[in-house]
């Protein structure tokens, strides 16, 4: 008869390894608990959980040609495996801050008349593209705090739009299409390993005092 799974952890502190342990638990993989809550399992955890979660996106991607990866997305599931359990971790957090980054950023290129330059890295820097990093990235913050939804990769996100590297509506919406593909792997994986990571946000999360 195998062991019965572990309680749900429900603790803000819960880390990395944590959900590598649990993982391991559930999987039934060999060695002692002291092994499995190592941090070199716990980097090894962080090794192929990331490459695998980066790297079916960019499969889709692939398959739909459509910007299903993007830089932003790696301080992400970084952030959602590293402290799970965190506020700025919740998928609430990273939903609504990463449509902030891309509204403000949509919103500065309007504002500096860029919408139909190209991209920074070939047109090069001009006075109006440090007006519009500047405006999106400091909205995108003030934003976040106001409303009470700090996610830190949505500063890339924004800054991706207002420098011009994605600015379509096709990719556009396919940025907030991988964020919601990278949430879900987020909650089957953290679930699994018996990480209580929540649907949208945590009961705990003090941000929404």
């Amino acid at each position: 008869m195998s062991p019965a799974r572990p309680p749900l952890l429900a603790e803000v502190e819960v880390r990395l390894e944590e959900v590598a342990a649990g993982l391991a638990r559930a999987l039934h993989l060999p060695g002692g608990e002291a092994l499995r809550r190592s941090r070199g399992f716990a980097g090894l955890f962080a090794l192929v959980n990331g490459g695998l979660s980066i790297g079916l996106m960019a499969c889709v991607a692939y398959l739909t040609h459509e910007p299903l990866v993007f830089p932003s997305l790696g301080p992400t599931a970084f952030l959602i495996f590293f402290t799970p359990l965190a506020a700025s971790s919740s998928p609430r957090n990273a939903v609504y801050g990463h449509l902030i980054g891309i509204v403000m950023g949509v919103l500065a290129l309007f504002v500096f008349g860029l919408l139909n330059a190209g991209p920074t890295i070939s047109e090069g820097v001009s006075v109006p593209r440090i007006g519009a990093a500047a405006f999106s990235l400091g909205f995108t913050s003030a934003l976040m705090i106001w409303l009470r939804v700090p996610h830190p990769p949505a500063g890339a996100t924004t800054m991706i739009v207002s420098l011009g590297m994605i600015t379509s509506m096709t990719g556009l919406v396919a940025i907030m299409f991988g964020v919601v593909l990278l949430l879900a792997q987020a909650v089957v994986i953290n679930r699994f390993a018996g990480i209580d990571y929540p649907l949208w946000s945590h009961p705990k999360d003090l941000t929404n005092r």
